[in-house]
């Protein structure tokens, strides 16, 4: 088994949804890795996310931005960084749609920016090889496209097939990772996640809103006839999956992370009214709050993810069920 113990690691994008779960995870589960956060703090940032580790020795925050190749440079060079879990990505596909601009400078630049520093500083001024430094990469079960109703789940074999400006942004960033392994020779993993839920997820995403939608009792728009279908994987089980790539994964290799809980958008709207009609019971179920909108441009119709790889060669699957993470999430929103 191959063992990486990081030491110095930088997180980009720390302050967003999975970033912010992942610091809190590693801190609480090592103690000797030190922890630096790069983060722009967009609006899907949230510095809060990591108040209570304000006075942690271990952890450092740094305000700016990773297409700024100075201050990447810089901040490799003077925290002595030799691990990079790169999450910083503009993530919101119907902005994508609205802005595609901005998603391929983060997303594209963003991650060409990273790879550079990282080849210059670890193995033109370092001559570090794999057993000293490491790039993990955080992709997304999107890049592999739309999947049919009765279409087999995507493994790490499946072709690239992007068809959101967002998708294709992440698989450009996707396909540079590699050509830095393959050219270069840097050590680097890749891991392509399902849809993300838990603490700190920002307000915009679909989860949140059902939740919000219930606690405030506003509607819950829901696209089209609500017949997409997505797997969920709850953040804190994504970050234990991240944890083992980088420990024992092997460098060049992709890992895909899924949560086996496939489910249409308006089922999964449905479970969570049941939740609040049973917790929080109004005159009225929470379900008549759905509201059918516009269908999406270009709507992917599924994504599903077959963990398989990962579960056998490193050991990894999702502990949480898809109730247990939920009621989780739920009272981290707070409110009940």
């Amino acid at each position: 088994m191959h063992h990486y113990q990081p030491r110095h690691m930088l997180v980009t994008g720390g302050a967003g949804f999975i970033g912010a779960n992942f610091i809190h995870h590693i801190l609480e589960t090592t103690n000797n890795i030190k922890i630096i956060n790069l983060d722009k703090l967009t609006y899907a940032s949230n510095i809060k996310n990591l108040a209570s580790l304000k006075h942690t020795e271990r952890y450092q925050f740094v305000h700016g931005d990773i297409t700024d190749s100075y201050l990447v440079n810089e901040v490799l060079r003077k925290h002595n960084i030799d691990t990079i879990v790169h999450f910083a990505a503009e993530s919101h596909v119907d902005n994508s749609i609205a802005q595609p601009a901005v998603f391929i400078q983060t997303n594209v630049i963003g991650t060409f920016a990273l790879l550079e520093a990282a080849k210059n500083y670890w193995q033109h001024e370092n001559h570090w090889d794999a057993t000293r430094c490491r790039f993990h990469h955080i992709s997304t079960d999107e890049v592999y496209g739309s999947l049919q109703l009765d279409d087999a789940s995507f493994t790490e074999k499946t072709p690239y097939h992007p068809r959101s400006p967002y998708s294709a942004s992440k698989a450009g960033s996707d396909h540079l990772v590699y050509a830095y392994y393959h050219t270069y020779g840097l050590p680097i993993t890749l891991s392509n996640c399902s849809n993300n839920y838990g603490p700190f997820q920002h307000n915009e995403k679909f989860i949140p809103t059902i939740i919000k939608g219930c606690l405030t009792w506003q509607p819950i728009p829901v696209y089209g006839e609500g017949k997409n279908i997505r797997d969920w994987l709850y953040v804190k089980d994504h970050c234990k999956g991240i944890q083992a790539i980088l420990e024992q994964g092997q460098v060049g290799e992709r890992y895909n992370l899924g949560g086996n809980q496939e489910m249409e958008n308006l089922s999964l709207v449905r479970l969570i009214c049941h939740y609040f009609d049973k917790h929080k019971p109004q005159k009225m179920p929470y379900a008549s709050l759905v509201q059918f909108v516009t269908d999406r441009k270009g709507h992917d119709f599924r994504y599903a993810i077959n963990h398989e790889k990962i579960k056998k060669l490193l050991d990894w699957t999702p502990e949480e069920t898809f109730l247990s993470g939920l009621e989780k999430t739920i009272l981290a929103t707070g409110n009940l």
